[in-house]
């Protein structure tokens, strides 16, 4: 299995993120994804700054994708929507289908989670508009999984498949700011304010139990999916390619953890114990488990040692 490093989610300042880049060419992730997914307002970066970062990580030997907006709601939207697809050197993963129609036969391409790819007649259909990799839906089960991958047609057998591994799970995305309106604020006049949540901003429930995380028109767990108990199962499944969110802190600590048990140099177990204190909330992994989202069900490597 390769290990990649998704888009950066949260809104970080210029600085930070070109530092946090520079870190990841010495990691040992094999593809980078890279891009702007959740918010257009978010401009700190603009596509000339992660080309350039792009072709850092591809000289330090990263294969690197540019990821495109989730939702498109503006001309100016359009317009980098088309540079991305049109930039002649790097692959494009497909957030939604306009980027998949200015894409399709044209240039392979990787398909998003985000296109809600739930059977095998529309994985076909996909693949046949050019997609190399799909990444499966976020609260896709191993069972549904093997079931799409078992009904692929002998032609997509080299069709990769990826699975999302790591991070606050991205659940749905609004033409509302949720972050502008818990401060009292337009989405056009949000003042930025998701730049004081390098996480996300957790919400609570009237307990006081951490439930959702909001991140300006996206919405996530508040709970942290891993999988890294589960990668065997995820290669015995037919997982090609398992992607780790960024967090604001320790993501290079995270990866090493990944590539050392995907690579068999440490047990998961240990190595979820030192991942504890790397999380910024609880793990989970139910969806995976045919299981409710948040909860955290044991792997049978791990249940057979507990």
């Amino acid at each position: 299995m390769k290990l990649a490093l998704g888009p950066v989610l949260y809104y970080w300042d210029r600085d930070k993120l070109f530092g946090f880049y520079d870190q990841i060419a010495d990691s040992p992730v094999d593809i980078v994804y890279l891009g702007e997914t959740v918010c257009s307002r978010r401009h700190l970066l603009r596509l000339q700054d992660y080309l350039e970062i792009a072709d850092k990580l591809a000289e330090s030997g990263k294969e690197v994708v540019l990821s495109t907006q989730t939702l498109i709601e503006s001309e100016s939207d359009l317009k980098t929507l088309r540079k991305i697809a049109a930039n002649g050197q790097f692959r494009v993963e497909a957030n939604d289908m306009g980027a998949v129609r200015l894409l399709s036969n044209q240039s392979p391409f990787v398909a998003g989670n985000t296109l809600n790819i739930y059977s095998p007649q529309t994985l076909d259909l996909i693949a046949g508009l050019g997609a190399i990799r799909w990444v499966m839906p976020v609260e896709m089960s191993r069972n549904a999984l093997a079931t799409i991958l078992a009904a692929r047609p002998v032609g997509l057998k080299t069709l990769e498949t990826e699975a999302f591994a790591y991070g606050r799970l991205p659940l749905a995305y609004s033409a509302r700011c949720f972050t502008a309106r818990h401060h009292n604020l337009q989405k056009d006049d949000c003042q930025f304010r998701c730049l004081d949540y390098e996480n996300g901003l957790t919400l609570k429930t009237r307990e006081g139990q951490p439930f959702l995380a909001i991140n300006g028109i996206q919405t996530q767990s508040a709970r942290i999916y891993n999988l890294l108990a589960d990668l065997d199962d995820l290669r015995d499944c037919g997982v090609d390619v398992v992607r780790i969110s960024p967090q604001a802190h320790h993501s290079g600590k995270i990866l090493n953890l990944f590539h050392d048990v995907m690579n068999q140099h440490m047990i998961p177990s240990l190595a979820l114990a030192q991942m504890e204190k790397l999380m910024p909330e609880l793990p989970c992994n139910g969806y995976w488990h045919g299981q409710p989202g948040q909860d955290f069900a044991l792997s049978h490597q791990l249940a057979a040692t507990a």
